[in-house]
């Protein structure tokens, strides 16, 4: 996360040079379980992505989930990449000693992000519910989510899976 910052636009070979990651082969499938290819690691990979994925098919496919547990790529149509709903954790609410447990807000969920109206509603242990009103695409675990209402930051959080 955060590593947009590299200067080829190439992260994983920046991880595997300051050996934060290691190539880990595991499968690519599509939504319902099905292997259609190989992949070297996760790490090498980002919701939303679409080039490089190393497999062909009929139609774009897109990674839209990354399963760490099985170490495998999941890849569907765009259609599977919106989503209208999402959970924050570690959130700071900047003008707030206690935010109110719901608020309206526009929701940035990545760097170039235009924003979005949305729900924010508060939950224990610093965590937050968020209910975009239209759904967006690519929404990204271990990205930050930043709330506004007009030009004030009331608040964020990093996005969980």
């Amino acid at each position: 996360m955060e590593i947009c910052f590299v200067p080829d636009n190439n992260y994983g070979k920046f991880l595997q040079d300051a050996k934060l990651v290691e190539k880990q082969q595991g499968e690519i499938v599509n939504l319902h379980g099905q292997v259609l290819g190989k992949h070297d690691g996760i790490a090498f990979y980002t919701i939303g992505q679409r080039k490089g994925l190393g497999i062909s098919s009929p139609k774009p496919l897109y990674v839209v989930d990354l399963e760490v547990s099985t170490n495998r790529v999941v890849v569907g149509d765009e259609s599977a990449l919106e989503r209208d709903e999402f959970a924050v954790d570690r959130c700071n609410w900047i003008p707030f000693e206690e935010p109110p447990v719901s608020m309206e807000v526009t929701a940035k969920i990545r760097y170039n992000h235009p924003g979005t109206a949305a729900t924010v509603t508060r939950e224990p242990g610093g965590k937050a519910r968020v209910k975009l009103h239209t759904a967006q695409r690519a929404i990204t675990p271990g990205q930050a989510a930043v709330f506004y209402q007009d030009d004030l930051v009331v608040g964020g959080g990093w996005i969980l899976k």
